[in-house]
């Protein structure tokens, strides 16, 4: 069978980027780029349009000037014209929605009383999502592009697999036992009662493996780790995440109101939000909104949902060997053939990546998700475009501008931070730099001397260049994956799924959230 379609459009895609990348390069969009604040992702504008628009070019001179033959080759040529018809939607929505995007947010605030683009969680990885449903609904997927469009679950596959390289056992050595215990409950018990349930409502296997991975463990990207597992179909990948979405934001306006009403402190709504919201993004969100003057809430609250995270294999795993048993008909199941024939090598992938992580092989030991503290000499020391050493400490002018400010800081912890900041021009520890950023979030100083404050943070707060380039390349194939995905959701198929997913997923997550604000309640104190 021949599988390429003859058409012009690959080419033309390919001639676009080429030119949008040498426009870049030649410094002619400087402007537009300074306009949306884009100008750190320069680099991959340029590296990414040369190459997917060189491989474009060649594959589309190819399928016009070359008779199409049957072969591997063949169905290979065929993919490249979907995989850049999606990489050109990605263009434009990670270079261009997502910076307008986040202006709109920010410039409607002072009307809205929030900023709708950030409580709406609407960045380039939901808008790519819509972007793709918008494409099949309204326009159609081209038939040059089918081929290709179907590769995206690989890139969602590739994309798992180096999530692991942004963790470490060393983390976890530092979560404590109640965050492992309190997590270990509601999300076994969680994804325990969404197999219960989805099986009562007579709900598929796959819909229901894939919603209870995202329910019960970390949201989106849990959903998508365990897809491929269960063989979730693309609309029940996105009921799916449509269900932890809407929860997620209602939850970002319930929870800080119920916290603040039964006296809660910060230890125990972090160990809340982190255990009861399913998202990351809201978790988050629910926790400045409780604290926004400090960062206590969203320390507690990341430990909790970095818990969360640590338990994605294990999830995957059972729900690997749940699946088999359940399209088995219930028979007897030998599990080591379970896990050697039947588990995808994407999760064993996820794994080795966590393993190697752990080891300090892309990141120092103390690192959480890459980033680490250092302020030793030869940290606080860079060199500019010649080579010459350039300090990172604080000049006299940055101190005088903290020093002129000292007063406005009321909190002694904060005061004794500051003061020390000012005296040896770099933070002195990690508690420094964590109590600092409360600062910066409480806005009680000028923007001046908050920036002087984040320049700080940055000087000792260092990303290591390995796990600095895992996210980017984590970024772009969640981007490709999603995108591709969003292209294979019809109207339909969505009318035809029918609302269990809705509502086993929004009655699971109730119950999340009470059972763990009763535990919470009771058992945790702030003296934890």
């Amino acid at each position: 069978m021949v599988y390429t379609r003859k058409s012009v459009w690959p080419l033309v895609i390919g001639i676009v980027m080429v030119l949008y990348a040498y426009l870049v390069q030649s410094g002619a969009f400087d402007e537009l780029i300074k306009f949306l604040g884009t100008s750190r992702h320069v680099g991959e504008m340029r590296i990414l349009g040369y190459t997917f628009g060189a491989v474009a070019i060649v594959a589309g001179l190819w399928q016009l000037l070359a008779p199409p033959k049957e072969g591997n080759g063949d169905y290979l040529l065929s993919m490249v014209g979907g995989v850049v018809f999606i990489m050109l939607v990605a263009f434009v929505v990670k270079w261009g929605l997502d910076p307008l995007m986040g202006q709109w947010g920010r410039a409607a605030q002072p009307a809205l009383g929030f900023n709708f683009a950030s409580i709406l969680n609407l960045n380039y990885v939901v808008m790519g999502i819509l972007a793709g449903i918008v494409i099949v609904n309204v326009f159609k997927v081209p038939g040059w592009a089918e081929n290709g469009v179907r590769l995206s679950r690989l890139g969602l596959k590739t994309g798992v697999i180096l999530l692991g390289t942004l963790y470490s056992l060393a983390e976890l050595a530092q979560l404590g036992r109640l965050s492992v215990v309190l997590i270990g409950v509601f999300v076994l018990g969680s994804v325990g009662v969404v197999l219960w349930f989805g099986a009562r409502r007579g709900m598929p296997n796959s819909m229901t493996g894939v919603l209870s991975a995202g329910v019960g463990v970390c949201g989106v990207s849990a959903a998508v780790a365990s897809a491929p597992v269960v063989k979730a179909k693309s609309i029940e990948i996105a009921y799916t995440i449509g269900t932890i979405l809407l929860f997620g934001v209602l939850c970002m306006f319930i929870f800080p109101i119920i916290g603040k009403a039964l006296g809660m402190g910060y230890i125990q709504f972090g160990a809340w939000a982190g255990t009861g919201i399913l998202n990351s993004a809201q978790v988050a969100g629910a926790a400045l909104a409780f604290q926004p003057n400090g960062i206590e809430t969203l320390k507690v609250a990341e430990i909790f949902n970095i818990t969360r995270v640590l338990f994605l294999p294990i999830i995957v795993l059972w729900l690997a060997v749940w699946y088999v048993r359940r399209e088995a008909g219930a028979q007897q199941v030998d599990l080591v053939q379970v896990v050697v024939g039947k588990f995808p090598v994407f999760v064993l992938g996820f794994i080795l990546m966590f393993a190697l992580s752990s080891t300090g092989i892309f990141a120092p030991a103390q690192h959480y998700q890459g980033a680490y503290f250092d302020n030793s000499e030869k940290a606080m020391t860079s060199k500019d475009k010649d080579g010459k050493p350039v300090s990172k400490l604080l000049g006299e002018k940055d101190r005088g501008a903290l020093k002129a400010e000292a007063d406005k800081v009321q909190r002694q912890d904060q005061k004794a931070a500051l003061q020390r900041l000012i005296e040896n021009g770099k933070l002195m520890s990690i508690e420094d730099d964590d109590t600092l950023r409360g600062v910066v979030n409480a806005k009680v100083m000028s923007k001046a001397a908050n920036d002087v404050l984040v320049k700080a943070h940055r000087a000792v707060r260092h990303t290591a260049k390995k796990i600095a380039m895992f996210r980017d390349l984590i970024a772009w194939f969640f981007t490709f994956g999603l995108v591709g995905l969003g292209m294979q959701i019809t109207m339909a198929s969505i009318r035809q799924a029918g609302g269990a997913p809705l509502v086993v997923g929004s009655v699971v997550g109730v119950l999340k959230a009470v059972g763990s604000l009763i535990v919470v309640w009771l058992l945790v104190a702030e003296t934890v």
